[in-house]
């Protein structure tokens, strides 16, 4: 069972959707209570497949421009980072090290030279199975997450693909 943080988060990202709140506030809480669950110096990191199937940078409150401005843009593969190849895969991908995986030989040194030493990550994906983007969270020390921290963060990463497909679908209706 999941801490109450993660049923929390989830509904009350819900309620923020339902009250007209921005799709970017929303990403932004549930990228903030996902950290605050995790602790461990953890920094969430939400990033969207746009229409072209880049992905681009949702919600990711704690980290610096210029990191995610390097990020921008990348396709998903499944043998690059741990964003890129969840979205490539529909699966989650963990990376400890980012020293000891080759998904990251491109890329190692953007998240070491802010202090990050692994990072994991969720694929938003739609009931339909569709992935949307990736729930990502790096780390200062080497670990995996937890399965508490998974199943949490999966949870948020539902209600991240309700809020997603809703702005989605209100976007193409204008």
């Amino acid at each position: 069972m999941f801490s109450s943080i993660y049923r929390s988060a989830y509904n009350e990202a819900l309620k923020m959707f339902d009250n007209g709140v921005c799709k970017v506030d929303i990403l932004s809480f549930l990228a903030s209570a996902a950290e605050t669950a995790a602790g461990y110096d953890a920094v969430v990191s939400i990033l969207l497949l746009d229409e072209e199937g880049l992905l681009r940078n949702g919600a990711s409150p704690k980290l610096p421009q210029d990191y995610l401005q390097a990020i921008d843009g990348l396709k998903p593969h499944p043998n690059v980072g741990t964003c890129a190849a969840a979205a490539a895969t529909g699966k989650v991908v963990i990376t400890p090290s980012f020293y000891a995986d080759n998904k990251w030989a491109e890329l190692r040194h953007l998240p070491t030279s802010l202090g990050f030493v692994g990072a994991w990550s969720m694929p938003i994906i739609t009931g339909g199975n569709k992935v949307l983007g990736t729930f990502g969270t790096y780390y200062r020390d080497h670990k995996q997450p937890s399965a508490e921290e998974m199943e949490g963060v999966q949870l948020l990463a539902s209600a991240a693909a309700m809020v997603i497909s809703k702005s989605m679908a209100a976007e193409h209706s204008i």
